[in-house]
């Protein structure tokens, strides 16, 4: 058994990134998503600095939207969630179980330092927790 307390968020993160621009056209996102079989996708800006996070859940209210005003669509920036919660990349293993337990959110964009590096999702934690049991 390898050492739990040793094990880091950047050692289970996904970091083939998916990223959105906040001016892509919210469709084209929600297909990106479901291409992709993510359930979410960080949204950085020109100088790739973390502006939000576009989820599955975010991409409802394009549906309620468009369903109620006859208007579907917009851009990423227009339904992305804001601020973002974040894990850093140095964070434990039992730091990300702790917060995920007190957290609706599915996944978290992993930082190092202003960067965004990874994705973790709550089937990383677990499997990390398979791997060291």
């Amino acid at each position: 058994m390898k050492d739990a307390r040793e094990a880091r968020a950047r050692d289970y993160m996904s970091s083939s990134l998916v990223t959105l621009d906040p001016g892509t056209d919210v469709l084209a996102a929600m297909r990106t998503l479901l291409d992709r079989e993510i359930s979410a996708a960080p949204v950085l800006d020109g100088h790739g600095s973390l502006v939000g996070i576009l989820t599955q859940r975010d991409c409802l209210q394009v549906g309620l939207h468009g369903i109620y005003h006859q208007e579907p669509g917009g851009h990423v920036a227009d339904y992305s969630s804001r601020p973002v919660e974040t894990v850093s990349a140095d964070d434990t293993l039992i730091d990300l179980i702790e917060k995920f337990r007190a957290s609706p959110h599915r996944c978290f964009p992993v930082m190092d330092g202003t960067r965004v590096v990874g994705v973790l999702s709550r089937g990383d934690v677990l499997r990390a927790i398979l791997e060291l049991w």
